[in-house]
């Protein structure tokens, strides 16, 4: 089975199983409450989330050093 990179990274877990027998409408339809969705969040949680995601993805804190401080 081929596993699929998942924008949140997941790598493990359960499977999601989604019908193949689904019409395009009924596809379509799922698509679009989702998109509903993530845009309901995203309006309700805004400034949380980007502060979360900001401090997930900055690069890490090294702490200060003195001058003549050799870090090797």
């Amino acid at each position: 089975m081929t596993r699929h990179h998942l924008p949140s990274g997941t790598t493990s877990g359960l499977d999601f199983l989604i019908p193949d027998n689904w019409s395009a409408d009924q596809a379509l339809a799922v698509v679009e409450l989702i998109d509903d969705l993530r845009e309901r969040i995203c309006m309700h949680y805004q400034f949380a989330l980007h502060e979360l995601l900001h401090e997930q993805r900055a690069p890490p804190v090294i702490p200060h050093l003195s001058d003549g401080d050799d870090p090797f």
